[in-house]
């Protein structure tokens, strides 16, 4: 005898053995099996690819509940601002730079220098700043003041030591354009001292004028260079011989130089001159006259 299974069932009952209580299996459906009272929840659906999931942030934007930044943020290849070398612009009304010997303001940076000869030596020296006008003036006096006295002692520093003081007439004059210091400076500010044309080392100046005069005096007393065509008598003697050169139409013209030989002292050689009759050797400058009688 051949049964159906109901509908709903897809497989026939298990076959009932003797002595045994029929068994109830429960038949499993749409959301069956499930307790009762509790929510169905559908499968979760899976974001399609390039499209961003329900409830994520967008690319570019800030997630919800992150923090936001109102200041500038570092761009990539630069380091944040705490680790730059970075000095804050200085505020209007704050100070400038101070003075490096009081500490005053207002200041200016500037060099002072002066020099030293030592005949074949010399030697530079050089102070920086920044000044106030009190110690820059202080500084400048000091440093010209010994220039005048100790700066000529050399071939070298006769040129360089009038450099160096017109150089100091400059830096002088940005301190004078600086106004006073201001009172109460941490420290002492120099003395200036007396101005450098009322202080004794101004006589150093005299030191290359009375050289200067000494070559020119020098020169102006010097004899004439005797040449050829020129005329010269003897204020000496025959074996010591004091040749001058003087004006060809003068009375004390005794000869005239028809040859002048340059790196020799032997008289013999101005016979190569027809009209020479008497010759002068002059040994320290190395030289001979052929004269002739004038």
């Amino acid at each position: 005898m051949t049964t159906t299974p109901p509908p709903g069932q897809p497989y026939p009952p298990h076959p009932q053995q003797p002595g045994q209580h029929p068994q109830q299996f429960p038949q499993y459906g749409p959301n069956q099996g499930q307790p009762q009272g509790q929510p169905q929840f559908p499968p979760p659906q899976q974001p399609q690819y390039g499209q961003p999931g329900q409830g994520a942030p967008q690319y570019g934007q800030p997630a919800q509940g992150a923090p936001q930044y109102g200041g500038p943020q570092p761009q990539y290849g630069q380091q944040p601002y705490a680790q730059q070398n970075y000095a804050p612009p200085q505020q209007p009304g704050q100070p400038g730079p101070q003075c490096r010997f009081c500490g005053g303001v207002p200041a200016v940076e500037a060099t002072v220098r002066g020099h030293q000869g030592f005949l074949v030596m010399m030697r530079f020296l050089k102070l920086q700043g920044p000044f106030c006008k009190t110690c820059g003036t202080a500084a400048t006096r000091d440093m010209t003041a010994k220039s005048m006295w100790q700066g000529w002692w050399g071939i070298g520093s006769m040129i360089i030591n009038p450099i160096t003081m017109l150089v100091n007439l400059a830096t002088s004059s940005k301190f004078r354009n600086l106004p006073e210091p201001a009172p109460n400076a941490p420290g002492r500010p120099m003395d200036p001292g007396k101005p450098l044309f009322k202080r004794p080392a101004v006589l150093g100046l005299l030191i290359p004028i009375a050289v200067i005069a000494l070559i020119v005096v020098a020169n102006l007393n010097k004899d004439p260079e005797a040449t050829i065509g020129s005329c010269v008598y003897n204020k000496g003697t025959a074996d010591k011989p004091n040749v001058k050169v003087v004006d060809c139409s003068s009375s004390e013209a005794d000869y005239k130089v028809i040859g002048k030989l340059d790196n020799t002292v032997d008289g013999d050689q101005c016979a190569k001159f027809q009209d020479s009759t008497v010759s002068y050797t002059d040994r320290n400058a190395k030289y001979t006259l052929c004269l002739t009688p004038n």
